[in-house]
């Protein structure tokens, strides 16, 4: 058993008005200091195998094909 964390962000320069509002939101709570924030998505995986380099082929696969929007998201694809 593999497991992965595909991890999904905004590239830079896609506005992030989720993160803009949870920034705004923290500052309310009055957390001061923090600065620009940026939401993403993070999946945990499970494959069968033991075979790392076909699961990261995989993983990035799933990734192209509905994990991301590689148009506006980036990701990165961890194996433990």
């Amino acid at each position: 058993m593999i497991k992965a964390r595909v991890t999904v962000t905004l590239k830079n320069g896609v506005l992030d008005p989720q993160g803009k509002a949870i920034g705004g939101a923290l500052s309310t709570l009055g957390f001061s200091g923090v600065g620009s924030v940026r939401q993403g998505k993070v999946f945990d995986l499970e494959l069968d195998g033991s075979d790392k380099a076909k699961a990261e082929d995989e993983l990035k696969a799933m990734c192209e094909k509905l994990l991301a929007n590689t148009v506006i998201e980036d990701y990165t694809v961890s194996v433990t």
